[in-house]
């Protein structure tokens, strides 16, 4: 009797650990589907793709001048914000060019060098403008990334997704499939010593 109610938990047991590793791996699966479709495309559409020094040249806040935000997003995405412009001695080069902060911000307003938050207030984004523009004539020299296939003259301050942090982000769900594959094949060696034993 005591042989049965322990051959019960046992089979119970395993049938919840499989559960679990094969939970494990479904989740892992859907995280690297939604990386693939979300991170994935927005790594390989960059061209800003190679490293190189930047001497800044010239950083101006255009006075009284209010930028707006790109054609084709919605009125309400639409803000007047101060319009900071950097332009920069590229190293690899030798060009003058214009410096952005990441992809997004050449995407969003190819005016300015920065495009700062909507849900800031008028003075926060003025006082953050200000502190940017100074930082950047205080350090004069700074890495930034350049396409080295010249179909974009300008250049980026960071990317947006650089190779590290891809690998972060693969990172998770594949230690979440390896540790659902070592659990599911854990169970599959128990279950067949269990078999063993019971055969023997």
């Amino acid at each position: 009797m005591l042989g049965k109610k322990l051959v019960t938990a046992q089979k119970r047991g395993e049938t919840r650990a499989l559960c679990l590793g094969l939970g494990m791996v479904a989740c892992s699966v859907m995280m690297y589907f939604f990386i693939g479709i979300t991170i994935v495309p927005f790594y390989t559409k960059s061209v800003w793709t190679t490293e190189t020094m930047c001497k800044v040249l010239k950083a101006n806040i255009m006075d009284k001048v209010l930028c707006p935000n790109s054609e084709g997003l919605e009125d309400e995405d639409n803000f007047p914000y101060p319009c900071l412009q950097v332009w920069v001695n590229l190293t690899a080069s030798g060009q003058e060019v214009m410096l952005y902060q990441t992809e997004d911000t050449l995407e969003r307003n190819p005016k300015c060098s920065y495009v700062p938050d909507k849900s800031e207030n008028s003075k926060e984004v003025k006082a953050r403008v200000e502190t940017i523009a100074s930082n950047f004539k205080k350090y004069q020299t700074f890495p930034c990334y350049y396409d080295p296939g010249g179909t974009q003259t300008n250049v980026i301050l960071s990317r947006l997704y650089p190779p590290k942090g891809l690998l972060f982000a693969f990172l998770w769900p594949t230690l979440m499939f390896t540790g659902g594959c070592l659990i599911i094949v854990l169970v599959k060696i128990s279950q067949y010593f269990s078999v063993l034993s019971a055969w023997q």
